[in-house]
């Protein structure tokens, strides 16, 4: 029997710290250990190999930590590295853990949302290009019709705090329109990327009434609970105390700064050196 730990959750950036406030919201009860690789974000401009070993090292890393259970709280590591950690890694280096991602939770449910079947997704260049969504989609809802457009100024909005500003006004309203060229018939959006919702406001601003936004942080924290409560024996290597403990590859300081504008309240982070970001 495996020694109860903390769930892990890891992000290439912040934008993860929108997913993990839902899930602490919905399970407060259990310890976590949060890992940001702040200094090696952005992932989504990085190539398929280069995202994925930086992924896994993150994961084994939370492994050597003690956590049996870790959430990829990031699409493009989601989508560009998931699927060969739990068909690869996992059989050979831990065998009883678990890695999930923050797609298919969201793509699972979309259909109950659309009643035209034409859905748009808001995500980065990494994501977009990976046809991640439109693949999982496709496999619940083979009748839904998927149209990204990816949103590259979205994510330095948000992570240099001006999100509120004019510029995010001018980036929201031409990439909304952007993607809304492509069907009249959208009627449901999903954010793509854990960045997003902190620009809900201006989105909401430019966005049709009659278009649903759907954001991924209560959906994965929804299906995270419904997943502990189908696995218990993963659910019993999940320590309870609601402690939570918060790394970053950057400095510190800078991602307490940062994580304040993601979670609404003061973090204290600790600094943590992978060999591979030594010199980079």
């Amino acid at each position: 029997m495996q020694t109860p730990a903390p769930i892990g959750v890891f992000d290439s950036g912040y934008g993860g710290l929108t997913v993990f406030r839902e899930i602490r919201a919905k399970l407060p009860q259990y310890d976590y250990i949060y890992l940001g690789d702040n200094a090696r974000a952005p992932y989504g401009p990085r190539d398929f190999d280069t995202i994925y070993h930086y992924t896994l090292e993150c994961v084994r890393h939370l492994f050597d930590m003690g956590c049996q259970l870790v959430v990829l709280a990031c699409n493009t590591a989601s989508a560009k590295a998931l699927r060969t950690i739990q068909q690869q890694d996992l059989p050979k280096i831990a065998p009883n853990r678990r890695v999930l991602g923050v797609i298919r939770p969201t793509t699972e449910i979309v259909g109950k949302f659309t009643k035209t079947n034409h859905v748009g997704v808001l995500a980065t260049r990494g994501t977009v290009v990976s046809q991640s969504y439109v693949i999982e989609i496709e496999k619940f809802f083979p009748k839904i019709k998927v149209f990204q457009q990816a949103c590259p100024m979205w994510v330095p909005l948000v992570e240099n705090n001006e999100h509120e500003s004019e510029g995010a006004d001018y980036f929201v309203k031409k990439n909304l329109g952007e993607l809304l060229a492509q069907s009249d018939q959208i009627d449901t959006l999903v954010l793509g990327c854990t960045h997003y919702p902190l620009l809900t406001n201006k989105i909401r601003q430019y966005l049709p009434a009659n278009v649903q936004l759907l954001s991924q942080g209560e959906i994965v924290a929804n299906s995270l609970s419904e997943y502990l409560h189908r696995h218990l024996e993963m659910e019993a290597v999940c320590s309870k105390g609601g402690k939570v403990n918060y790394f970053t590859t950057e400095s510190a300081a800078e991602f307490d700064r940062k994580a304040a504008i993601f979670l609404g309240e003061a973090v204290r982070s600790e600094h943590l050196t992978l060999v591979s970001v030594v010199g980079e």
